[in-house]
């Protein structure tokens, strides 16, 4: 099991002393990657419903600081080795495609290589409609700006006619440094689960309950088999809650002792899935959710499948 962590980039650690110190140690500790979310403006009244809480409500007030995902990435590439660098997830239609284009490849030659582009369509229209960009038709637009990026990532020359996206022949450069940067497609959806065979290197999911997740993959794998795509080409990658403290939903997270967490891993484990990124809610600030994060890579997951 390769392990992942939400890095601090929202609320009190949401500055440069904190990302250094937890990124830093993230790193020595041997966590295979550091993911940051994407949000940009608050709306003062949401009416859309969050698609991973039970009552559709968002679990952070609007009042949270946050920073850019991309500039926190760009920072952290900069002060750490080893830990692979991505969004769970970029919602590709809060910018244009080019726009972002440049700022993943940015990411991954400066990172020398760590990008990992993980997307999604996005749920919050309120927050679509502050940005003045299109919620409607996002997952087709989505579709398209994936095609955009490999165009743009893979041709000396690129150029694009699609529906919602064009330009002429352009020259974009650097490339990236991989070739290519592998995209892990978020969303719980059958058109996510299409995007992810059609584009996606990863299945990343997000606080769902095992049953969920399991439904979700088996489909995954028939949707491969119905495209001619080996199954096996696709990782399958979850993020969750690590709650020592049982404070939040025990279905979607690693909650309570070393041998309860093993037990919720290994049952992961059993469905697929090869990828666990961490958002750890343990109380006091950084320094409370580093000790957990050395506590966890010291005495579970050594243990884990």
């Amino acid at each position: 099991m390769d392990w992942g962590v939400h890095l601090p980039h929202l609320g009190r650690g949401a500055n440069r002393e904190g990302l250094v110190t937890f990124a830093q140690t993230a790193d020595r500790l041997g966590f295979h990657s550091g993911w940051v979310s994407d949000h940009i403006a608050w709306p003062a009244s949401v009416a859309s419903s969050y698609p991973y809480s039970d009552d559709g409500s968002f679990p952070a007030p609007n009042d949270m600081p946050w920073l850019d995902p991309l500039a926190t990435l760009l920072f952290v590439a900069g002060c750490t080795e080893r830990l692979r660098l991505g969004p769970t997830v970029l919602i590709l239609g809060y910018r244009p495609p080019i726009q972002t284009a440049k700022l993943v490849a940015t990411l991954d030659v400066v990172s020398e290589g760590r990008a990992i582009l993980g997307v999604g369509v996005g749920w919050m229209r309120e927050e679509f409609d502050v940005l003045d960009m299109p919620f409607d038709h996002r997952g087709a637009r989505a579709d398209e700006q994936l095609e955009v990026f490999k165009v743009l990532f893979g041709s000396d020359t690129p150029s694009y006619a699609g529906t919602y996206y064009s330009f002429p022949e352009i020259r974009f450069e650097p490339k990236p440094v991989q070739d290519p940067i592998p995209v892990w497609v978020g969303g719980a959806t059958e058109p996510a689960f299409r995007r992810v065979v059609r584009f996606g290197d990863a299945f990343h999911a997000a606080f769902q309950p095992l049953d969920e997740l399991e439904v979700a993959w088996l489909r995954i794998g028939e949707l491969c088999d119905a495209a001619g795509r080996d199954r096996s080409d696709i990782g399958f990658s979850v993020r969750c809650y690590l709650d020592p403290d049982a404070r939040m939903d025990p279905a979607k997270g690693l909650q309570g002792s070393t041998d309860q967490m093993l037990d919720r891993i290994g049952r992961l484990h059993e469905i697929g899935v090869d990828h666990v990124v961490v958002d750890i809610t343990a109380p006091g600030g950084v320094p409370g959710r580093i000790e957990a994060m050395e506590r966890f890579m010291a005495e579970v997951a050594p243990h884990a499948p």
